[in-house]
């Protein structure tokens, strides 16, 4: 079977965002190959009580990643979050870094470990 340039070229972002986020914090870098794409499925749909709002990544994005979501605040559609849908997500390390801040903190009520987004990421590419 021979693959697409594009989905090709996709994976190697992909990879490439994963080692970073995992070599930019000493001490906390786990290898790619200790991800799970099964604890990124797990957090992606587990609820979080934050401010007193039940709270979880697919509130917004959905439990399917490759559909579109919609903020639950803002009521803004948001791209869907699969590459398999959306080639463009992961490819830019400074928005992978902006966002997991930002919906880390307003979903857990705390910033993601290195392993969480990289599990997350794992997840992703599965979809």
């Amino acid at each position: 079977m021979k693959i697409p340039l594009q989905h090709s070229l996709d994976t190697l972002h992909i990879t490439i965002i994963i080692f970073l986020l995992t070599a930019s914090s000493p001490g906390t870098a786990a290898s790619q190959s200790d991800f799970s794409a099964e604890r990124g499925k797990a957090l992606w749909n587990q609820s979080q009580t934050v401010s007193g709002q039940s709270r979880s990544c697919s509130s917004c994005h959905t439990a399917d990643p490759r559909s579109e979501g919609k903020h639950v605040g803002t009521g803004k559609a948001i791209k869907p979050m699969a590459p398999s849908v959306n080639p463009a997500r992961f490819a830019d390390q400074k928005k992978v870094d902006k966002w997991f801040k930002r919906n880390c903190k307003w979903t857990l009520g705390r910033v993601c470990s290195e392993q969480e987004k990289g599990d997350v990421i794992e997840y992703m590419k599965t979809l």
